[in-house]
C-alpha cells in the first residue's frame, strides 16, 4: 500500500515544473498572498481544534493580564 502511494509523489524535476507553472499562473505578487492565506487558515484550524475548555483557559489568562 505504501509503495503505491510513494509511486504517485512527484520527484525533484517534477516539483520544479510544478513551481514554474504555479508562478506563471498566479504571478510573483499573488504567491506570497496565497501563502499568507494558507497560514492563517492553518492557524484558525488549529484554534478550532481546541476544545471549549481550552478557550476558557485562554480567556482567563487574558483577563489575568488585564488586571493591575
Amino acid at each position: 500500500m505504501l509503495n503505491t502511494v510513494i509511486a504517485f509523489l512527484p520527484e525533484g524535476g517534477e516539483w520544479i515544473v510544478i513551481l514554474i507553472v504555479a508562478l506563471l499562473v498566479f504571478g510573483g505578487k499573488k504567491i506570497p498572498e496565497l501563502m499568507h492565506g494558507i497560514g492563517k487558515g492553518i492557524h484558525n484550524f488549529k484554534e478550532g481544534m481546541k476544545g471549549p475548555e481550552d478557550d476558557k483557559k485562554d480567556e482567563s489568562k487574558e483577563n489575568d493580564k488585564l488586571k493591575p
